[in-house]
C-alpha cells in the first residue's frame, strides 16, 4: 500500500520560504502589508506544493465564519435565479461561503426562524433576495431581531432603515413604450405580470405614464403570471377585444414568447402588424422568430453588487454603514420584433 502523503501546513510553507507563518497568512488573506517580492515567492511555493488553506482553521483563528446568508423565494423564475447567480459568483470571488434559505411561501408570516437559523450558522451578513410581493418585505423588516447581522434587501422599495438595491423597472418600461411611440405606434397594449409583484406594478406604471405623456388616453392591458402560456392567453384576450392594436409591451420576455406563439398561429405578422417589446433580455430572446426587442436589466449585477455592498459593511470599509437606496439602470436592446 502506498504511503499516504502528509498534509502540508502553513508552517511547512513558511519554512520553505524562510518567512514567518504570519507572513504566509497575510499573503493568503491578500493583505497589502507584504512586499511584492515576498508575495511572489510565497504564492509560487503555494502553487508548486499544491497547498490549500483550511477555511475552518482560518475561521477559528480569526473568529470569523466568512459565510453569508441568503433568503430567497421563487427560484423557478428566471430573474430570481439570475440574481442568485450573481450572488454566488461574487461570494466565490470574495472567498465567502453561502448559506441559502428559501421561503416556503412568499407571504410567510414569520421569518424569524429563518433568520435565527442563519445566525446559528454564524453568517456575517444576510441578503434578503425574495421578490417584493404584497407586504412580504415590510413584514420581514418588522420581524428582524435586534441581534440580526447586517442585512440588505433586494428589489424592494426604499426604506429609511435598511440598504436596498433594486432595478429601475419603471424607467425601463417607459423606455420600451417611448421607443414604440417613436416608431409611430399609438395603440400600445400591455401584458402585465401578476400585480401583487412590485416589479409588475412598476412596469405597468411606466407603460401608463409613457402613454399619458404622449397624450394617449386609450389604454388596454391584460394580466399574465410571467409564464409563456399566460402571455399567450393574455394576448389572445387583448387582441380579440382590441383588434386594432399596433404594438404590445410585454412585462417579461417569457410572456412575449407566448404572444409570438398566438400571433404565428393566427396570421398576425410581427413587426409589420404588431411591434413587440419585452423585458429581461433573456439569452433566448435573440433567437425568437423574429428576434425580440427587449429591455435589458442587470439582475446578475444586482447580486454581485449586493455581496460587495454587504462585505463593505462587514469589513468596515464603510464604517458608518449609511442606509442607501441603490437603483440600477436598464437599457433598450433593439432587434427584429420592432420595425426599423
Amino acid at each position: 500500500m502506498a504511503k499516504q502523503r502528509q498534509k502540508l501546513t502553513i508552517k511547512d510553507i513558511a519554512r520553505m520560504c524562510n518567512v514567518s507563518t504570519q507572513t504566509i497568512s497575510r499573503v493568503i488573506n491578500k493583505r497589502p502589508d507584504v512586499s511584492p517580492e515576498t508575495r511572489e515567492v510565497v504564492e509560487k511555493a503555494i502553487a508548486e506544493m499544491g497547498y490549500r488553506p483550511s477555511a475552518l482553521a482560518r475561521s477559528l483563528v480569526q473568529q470569523r465564519s466568512h459565510t453569508l446568508g441568503v433568503i430567497t423565494a421563487g427560484l423557478k423564475y428566471v430573474g430570481v435565479a439570475q440574481t442568485l447567480n450573481g450572488i454566488t459568483e461574487q461570494c466565490e470571488v470574495s472567498n465567502y461561503a453561502l448559506l441559502i434559505k428559501e421561503l416556503p411561501h412568499y407571504d410567510t408570516p414569520n421569518i424569524v426562524p429563518l433568520i435565527e437559523s442563519l445566525i446559528s450558522h454564524h453568517v456575517e451578513g444576510i441578503i434578503f433576495a425574495a421578490p417584493e410581493i404584497n407586504e412580504n418585505i415590510a413584514l420581514a423588516q418588522s420581524q428582524l431581531p435586534s441581534f440580526c447581522p447586517p442585512i440588505i434587501f433586494l428589489k424592494s422599495r426604499p426604506t429609511p432603515y435598511y440598504t436596498t438595491i433594486s432595478v429601475d423597472n419603471y424607467g425601463g418600461a417607459r423606455k420600451a413604450v417611448e421607443y414604440l411611440l417613436s416608431l409611430g405606434r399609438r395603440k400600445i397594449g400591455l401584458i402585465s405580470g401578476p400585480l401583487e409583484w412590485l416589479e409588475a406594478r412598476q412596469r405597468k406604471q411606466g407603460w401608463e405614464d409613457a402613454l399619458k405623456s404622449a397624450g394617449v388616453t386609450d389604454q388596454h392591458w391584460a394580466q399574465g403570471n410571467w409564464s409563456p402560456s399566460s402571455g399567450e392567453s393574455a394576448f389572445a384576450e387583448l387582441i380579440q377585444k382590441y383588434p386594432d392594436l399596433d404594438a404590445v409591451f410585454s412585462s417579461n420576455d417569457q410572456m412575449a414568447l407566448g404572444l409570438f406563439h398566438f400571433a404565428h398561429a393566427n396570421g398576425i405578422f410581427i413587426p409589420q402588424d404588431l411591434a413587440v417589446v419585452g423585458f429581461d433580455d433573456l439569452t433566448e430572446s435573440a433567437y425568437f422568430s423574429p428576434a425580440l426587442t427587449t429591455i435589458k436589466h442587470p439582475l446578475r449585477d444586482l447580486g454581485i453588487l449586493a455581496v460587495k455592498t454587504l462585505l463593505a459593511q462587514i469589513e468596515e470599509i464603510a464604517p458608518e454603514h449609511p442606509v442607501k437606496a441603490i437603483v440600477l439602470e436598464t437599457g433598450l436592446v433593439v432587434r427584429d420584433s420592432t420595425p426599423a
